[in-house]
């Protein structure tokens, strides 16, 4: 693989997003890459924990603008999207997952992290969701995510706002579950799987699966057209 960097231990994976050299923006390589890990974990016996983060300052600067804006058409656009599949994968694991949120995190890696089972970020990260500055609305699955967490009035200051929030208001709101020394991210999202490791697996993976269907099986039917309505605000 080369826009991830995978280590496992003791039952935990750490996953990296890793384009340091473009604050690990989200392009279609790095898409395929992380839905095929994902997916591929339903074999994975061994691994209880998956933590997601980002190689060097960032987690992730969101979608990678510069292959967006280099579709030649909304065709082209509409059936290179690789945004939501990543997203659905991240529900699909079967094993606890949990985003440990470093820098920047915005659009697209911010509807990764809200589809994590749990969140914790560096006291300086900041995440937020561009896309109405952009004139574009939040797709990938990503405003169900945000209202499970935060509730509508938040979701929509977050969405509609646009503004990128601070990781202390982001722990008020419930959107994160841990805030946390930068120095101490590691430390502390591996704190936080061993933990969930130290449970029985397989009760464990079928509330998980039990509450998440509880929370957003509704929520598929309402979001189908979500990339639909974005290539139409792009025109």
């Amino acid at each position: 693989m080369k826009s991830l960097n995978v280590k496992k231990e003791n039952g935990i994976c750490w996953v990296y997003l890793s384009r340091p050299d473009s604050m690990n923006a989200l392009n279609k390589e790095l898409l395929e890459e992380l839905t095929e890990f994902n997916n591929n974990l339903k074999n994975d016996l061994e691994t209880k924990v998956v933590i997601y983060s980002g190689d060097g300052e960032n987690f992730s600067a969101g979608a990678d603008i510069k292959e967006k804006n280099s579709f030649g058409s909304s065709l082209e656009a509409w059936r290179s999207n690789m945004g939501k599949p990543a997203v659905m994968s991240f529900l699909e694991i079967n094993q606890i997952t949990i985003a440990a949120i470093n820098g920047y995190c915005l659009g697209g890696a911010a509807c990764f992290a809200s589809a994590c089972d749990f969140r914790i970020a560096a006291e300086d990260a900041l995440l937020g969701y561009p896309e109405i500055n952009l004139g574009m609305n939040l797709n990938w699955f990503g405003l169900p995510l945000a209202v499970r967490l935060v509730g509508p009035a938040k979701a929509k200051k977050l969405v509609i706002g646009g503004e990128q929030e601070t990781a202390s208001t982001l722990l008020d709101w419930g959107f994160y579950d841990e805030v946390c020394k930068k120095e101490q991210l590691k430390v502390g999202a591996e704190r936080m799987a061993n933990f969930y490791a130290s449970k029985a697996a397989l009760p464990a993976q079928m509330i998980k699966k039990s509450v998440n269907v509880i929370a957003y099986n509704s929520d598929f039917a309402a979001m189908h057209m979500d990339y639909d309505q974005f290539l139409l605000s792009r025109e």
